[in-house]
């Protein structure tokens, strides 16, 4: 077996161990950045699409490095599902998303609306909302819409908040929060 096989048996077995205790085991915070607390020194991301009938649940990040194969299913998963495009996520933005997650305390996946937008999806969609940004960061990877059953939009929009990480909207009416590693701001009720 060449260095590149052993090294990815060697990562998929820290997976397994990992993905057996992360429910269980306590996050270590000591070595996280600021903003990225609530991620711990392993980090997991879930979620559902009620789009696609998706979901995804996994390690995507240990001890200060990201699981390519990891974040190749999650750029997959945040697709545009209209157009089935495909673009890499920001990992910022799925930080985000994993540090408010933790941060909450919730073992339900969120649910996703919208990630990775395409220009032609984007338009469409600014056509029958003013809530659509022209310029939006869906269209580069670096946004998500989400929400939680178990969770309130003020609650969701306070954990991403809290990370001073990016924005941050609150869309009450929709019942969703949206996420992005743009300029720290928020908006919305």
């Amino acid at each position: 077996m060449g260095k590149t096989n052993s090294a990815l048996v060697t990562r998929r077995a820290l997976l397994g161990a990992f993905a057996a205790t992360t429910v269980t085991a306590a996050p270590v915070y000591s070595k996280a950045f600021g903003f990225l607390k609530g991620a711990g020194d392993v980090r997991r991301l879930k979620m559902y699409s009620g789009r696609t009938g998706e979901k995804i649940d996994m390690i995507y990040w240990i001890e200060g490095e990201y699981i390519k194969e990891s974040l190749k299913e999650v750029n997959y998963f945040m697709r545009d599902w209209r157009q089935n495009s495909a673009i890499n996520i920001d990992t910022r933005t799925i930080d985000i998303m994993s540090a408010s997650h933790n941060l909450m305390g919730v073992s339900e996946p969120y649910t996703l609306l919208s990630g990775y937008r395409s220009p032609k999806t984007n338009n469409m969609l600014r056509s029958r909302s003013r809530g659509v940004a022209k310029n939006s960061l869906h269209m580069k990877g670096q946004a998500a819409d989400l929400r939680l059953a178990s969770r309130s939009v003020g609650q969701i929009s306070r954990a991403a908040a809290s990370c001073s990480a990016g924005g941050v909207g609150r869309y009450s009416s929709s019942n969703f929060v949206h996420m992005d590693c743009g300029d720290v701001r928020t908006w919305g009720r």
